[in-house]
Formats: C-alpha cells, sequence, structure tokens
C-alpha cells in the first residue's frame, strides 16, 4: 500500500527502496513469522506438559539460526500436491502442514473476475491458516516437530491414491501420516508410529487448526462466524471477540468435532468418534501484537514398547458447507451434530424443512427462483385456511363499515359504551377483530426462517433467476436512479432501491387498499400508508431471492383476498 501511494517518488527513491527492502520489509516478516512459529513451540511444549530439561534441545533447535537467516521450519522442504474434483493446493513437507488449499468450483465474485477461494493459507504468510497432525512425546527429540522435513511416497493426493508421509528420528522410531481423501471435502488422516528402539516411549497423538489475524466478518446477530465444536454432544459456538474476551474453550470429551467456521466455508477436526479425548480446546492467542484462533485436540498418551506400533485415524473437513455433503459426512462417520455447522438459528426445526423443500424443488426446476415461487405457493395452500379466516372477517368488516361508523359517531363522548356496542356488532356481523393477524403469525417465522435459508446457505450463493436477477442472494442491484444502468453512476447504498424492491413496495400498498379501513386516529394512518415506502427502502439491502418471496405471496395474497372476498360478498347479496 505505502509502495503505490508513493508511487510518483519512484525515481528519485528506487535506489533506496531497493537496498532498504530486506531492512524495512523483508526483516518485519521474517521477525514475525519467527515469533509464530517460537509461539507455536511454546504452545506444543505446554501442551505436552515437557520439563526445561527436556525441552532444552527443542529450545536450541529453534533458536540456532540458519546461513539463509530463516527459521528451518519456514525452509521449504517441497511439497505434496492437492488434486481432487473440488479442492487443489498442497502439503508442505516441512512439518507437514496442510496449508495450501482452494476451492475449485467457488469464486470469490460471479463473473470472470472471480478467483477461486483460497481456504488454507501457507505457514508463515500474514494471514496463515493451516492444519497439522503430529506427537507429542515424553522423551526429548523422540517426536516430530514444525521443523522436520518429512518425505513422501508420491507427488499428487487424489481420491484414487493416498498419500504416506515418513520421518525416521534416527533413534529407532518411525512416525507416518497417510493421508487419503475423497471427491468432497474430507480427509482422512492416519497417524502411525513404529518403536524399533530397545525402549519404551510414551507418545500422544494430536491435531490442530490454527488461523493468524481475526478475519473480516459480517458480524451480524443472525450468522456465527468463528470457532465452533461439539463437545459430549453439545453445540460451542465461540465468536472471535468472545474467545479474546473470556479466553479458551477447554473440555474432555469422545468424538464430536471443533474448528473455525466462516459464512460458507469451514475447516474442522474430526477426531475418531469412539476414542476419549484428553483434551478438546478453542483458543485465542496474542503474543507480540500477533493475533491467532485455533482449534486442537490431544488424545492419551500411549506406551509403545519395543517393536511394538502405535495407530490412530482421524479426520478434518476444509471446504464449503454445501448441506448435502455435511448430511451425508454426519450420517457416514457418526458425527454428533454436524449438521449444525450450518447455522440453522433457533427455529431450525423450521429452517431445515424450507431449504429441503426448496432445493428439492431447485433439483426439478433447475432454478431457485422458480423454487422459491413454488414454495411459497405451496405454504399459502398450507396456510389456507387460517388465510380464508381472515379474509372472510375482513369481508364481513366491510360490509359492516356503515353500521361501525354511525356506533362510532352515536357514541363518540362514551367510549366505553362504544367499545360494548362494537363488541355486540362484532358478533353479530361474525366479524373476529383478531382474525387479520392470524395469518401474520406463522408468516413472520416462515419469513424469518426463509431469510436465514437464503443468508447461510451456500446453495443459494451466486444463484441466477431471470433477466437482470443473477444472484439471488445479493440485493437487487438495478435502480431507476441510474437509468437502470445506463448511467455509469454507482447510488449510495441507502438510495440506491432495485426494481424488484420497488414492485414489493407496490404489491404491499395494494393490499392496503383492499383491506377495510378500520378507525384509527390521523397519525396511525399516516403511519401505515408509509409502510410501504419504508419497507421498500429497507427491503432493497436485502437479498433478491427475500424481496421475490414477499413480492409473490403479497401477489397471491392479493389475488386470494379479492377472490375470498367476491364470494363472500356475493354469498351475502
Amino acid at each position: 500500500m505505502g509502495e503505490n501511494k508513493n508511487f510518483i517518488l519512484f525515481a528519485v527513491i528506487a535506489m533506496a527502496i531497493l537496498f532498504g527492502y530486506n531492512f524495512l520489509v523483508a526483516g518485519p516478516k521474517k521477525e514475525a513469522a519467527i515469533q509464530e512459529y517460537q509461539q507455536q513451540i511454546e504452545r506444543e511444549k505446554a501442551s505436552a506438559d515437557i520439563t526445561p530439561a527436556t525441552a532444552a534441545p527443542l529450545q536450541e533447535t529453534m533458536s540456532r539460526p540458519e546461513s539463509t537467516g530463516t527459521p528451518l521450519a519456514l525452509q521449504d522442504a517441497g511439497q505434496v500436491k492437492i488434486n481432487t474434483p473440488e479442492l487443489e493446493g498442497s502439503i508442505s513437507l516441512r512439518g507437514a502442514r496442510f496449508d495450501n488449499l482452494s476451492l475449485k468450483h467457488h469464486k470469490t465474485e460471479k463473473g470472470p473476475n472471480g478467483e477461486n477461494i483460497q481456504l488454507l493459507v501457507p505457514y508463515g504468510s500474514e494471514h496463515a491458516y493451516f492444519v497439522n497432525f503430529n506427537w507429542f512425546a515424553q522423551q526429548a527429540d523422540n517426536a516430530p516437530t514444525a521443523e522436520t522435513a518429512w518425505s513422501a511416497d508420491a507427488d499428487t493426493l487424489t481420491p484414487e491414491k493416498p498419500v504416506t508421509l515418513s520421518w525416521d528420528n534416527g533413534a529407532g522410531m518411525r512416525y507416518m501420516i497417510q493421508v487419503a481423501v475423497d471427491e468432497k471435502f474430507m480427509f482422512t488422516v492416519t497417524q502411525s508410529v513404529l518403536n524399533s528402539s530397545d525402549h519404551t516411549i510414551t507418545v500422544a497423538p494430536y491435531g490442530y487448526i490454527r488461523r493468524s489475524g481475526k478475519p473480516e466478518t459480517a458480524g451480524l446477530y443472525i450468522l456465527h462466524e468463528g470457532l465452533i465444536g461439539v463437545f459430549d454432544g453439545i453445540l460451542e459456538e465461540k465468536k472471535y471477540k468472545d474467545l479474546k474476551e473470556d479466553g479458551d474453550f477447554e473440555k474432555p470429551t469422545t468424538g464430536g468435532w471443533f474448528g473455525i467456521t466462516d459464512k460458507f466455508w469451514m475447516t474442522t477436526l474430526v477426531p475418531d468418534s469412539k476414542t476419549p479425548l484428553l483434551r478438546a480446546r478453542l483458543s485465542h492467542s496474542d503474543a507480540g501484537g500477533q493475533e491467532a484462533y485455533g482449534a486442537d485436540y490431544m488424545q492419551n498418551w500411549q506406551i509403545i514398547q519395543p517393536g511394538g506400533t502405535l495407530e490412530t485415524t482421524n479426520r478434518f473437513y476444509a471446504g464449503a458447507k454445501i448441506v448435502e455433503t455435511i448430511d451425508k459426512y454426519e450420517e457416514q462417520y457418526n458425527i454428533t451434530l454436524f449438521n449444525r455447522a450450518i447455522d440453522w438459528g433457533w427455529f431450525w426445526f423450521l429452517t431445515q424443512p424450507i431449504f429441503k423443500g426448496l432445493h428439492l424443488l431447485f433439483k426439478l426446476t433447475g432454478n431457485y427462483g422458480i423454487a422459491i415461487l413454488l414454495m411459497t405457493v405451496i405454504l399459502k395452500l398450507i396456510l389456507f385456511p387460517l388465510a380464508n379466516k381472515s379474509y372472510v372477517s375482513m369481508s364481513h368488516m366491510k360490509k359492516a363499515q356503515p353500521k361501525i361508523k354511525a356506533l362510532q359517531e352515536r357514541y363518540k363522548d362514551d367510549k366505553q359504551r362504544m367499545q360494548q356496542e362494537m363488541m355486540a356488532l362484532y358478533k353479530k356481523e361474525k366479524i373476529n377483530p383478531m382474525a387479520g393477524c392470524l395469518p401474520m403469525i406463522p408468516q413472520m417465522f416462515i419469513f424469518f426462517a426463509l431469510y436465514k435459508t437464503l443468508y447461510v446457505t451456500i446453495e443459494m450463493r451466486h444463484q441466477p433467476f431471470f433477466g437482470w436477477i443473477q444472484d439471488l442472494s445479493a440485493p437487487d442491484h438495478l435502480t431507476p436512479l441510474n437509468l437502470f444502468g445506463l448511467i455509469p453512476w454507482d447510488p449510495p447504498t441507502m438510495i440506491a432501491v432495485g426494481i424488484l424492491p420497488i414492485l414489493m413496495g407496490i404489491s404491499m400498498w395494494l393490499q392496503q387498499k383492499l383491506n377495510p379501513q378500520t378507525s384509527m386516529d390521523p397519525a396511525q394512518q399516516k403511519i401505515m400508508s408509509m409502510l410501504p415506502i419504508i419497507f421498500t427502502f429497507v427491503m432493497a439491502g436485502f437479498s433478491s431471492g427475500l424481496v421475490l418471496y414477499w413480492t409473490w405471496n403479497n401477489i397471491l395474497s392479493i389475488t386470494q383476498q379479492w377472490v375470498i372476498m367476491r364470494r363472500e360478498e356475493a354469498r351475502n347479496k
């Protein structure tokens, strides 16, 4: 950023930048990477309960500079490529870290400028985000570290061909990590240790996810972004700021899963569901201004006799939060509450069926916009009994308007008597004053559930409808303020009302006009008359899919109301 701002002065200070680069840029970056590496070593030692005596060799290795001045843990030792139908990236052989992973079919934005979503970021980078499986050892130099250079039996990991990483400590212990991956986003990691020495060793397998820095989040109450996990069957959600303020969350558990979730992507550790864990943790650290967040687990200490072996198999998920894929994994691997990785909210019992209905209709039609229209029709049919009672009552209310006005004039100075006479009239004319509210109650829950579905599910992301609506999860961008895109001007978001919200506002106004006029003071009448305009501007910033639902629901309600009220008028003639 600083180099761009000083571009005009480039000719003058080019030589200064050339000679000062290592001091001003490379040096601080290298120092930050060294600090991060040292913090990792300290966490590993603390977690493994390493004593000062046995930690000395690790400290010596950590502090010993290489000829290049770069810590050993940051030096390149080669990679194993990852290539699946959904993922591409690599595993670093230095430390056996999964620290480079992108999603092939999910872009940063719709259109030709969109790039693949980068999920995992190399160790040592400013926003490093990686996964690692390793062992703690009670004896010094017995287990691999972040500096260890592993060897691999293949150069590419594919769903058809697993890869085994191996390392021999030169003292009779051989460590191996076999990595397999499926067609989607689940990695299976089998850790094994072979003790060929003449003495016993004690190790504890572990896995962890680490993310440097706090990522940008929407910051909305409706969506959880941050640390997440299931501990002994209980879902725990920790936002970044909460974890920072309240401290680490730690609990022993059997099974479960733990990780970091974004709106549409997540990385989670999935240990064996039958193996008790000595510890599972969601954590925050801040050393030297370098913030980091993580999720990790540690299995129980295991003694390996001379000639013995130890093997443990665990998994981790890294990819898009696709509902069908996550549901399949939950059943296949018996992962408790794995589908709650998607933030269905408090009304998950309503949100999930609505999503499944929409997704089924999408499979039949190939268009989520049409699926929303059809789902709205289905919901209207389900709610028809309530709507029918409401509109019949409205019809009676409209017919009784002259009598109501007469009572209001007659008893305008006696409010109590007027209320008594009004209630008697309502009873005689079969009017239920609350009938108009009945359909609104379930519609409020449906609206919220649909809002959640459109906002949190990746299936809606970048899905087109027709015409100018090319992303149902984004607001309608086509506004009359710039003559529908003919004028090269982007109006402020607060006033950039799209076509669809305008249509929704018109449909609300028409629905108001169709309702019978009830007695209310002038202030209330003004507020009610302004509601369509207010909601037009409010809904302009919501997803097009949600506005499409509301507009279509209004149109169906207007049609339904008009037919029922005409029928009742004809019946009462």
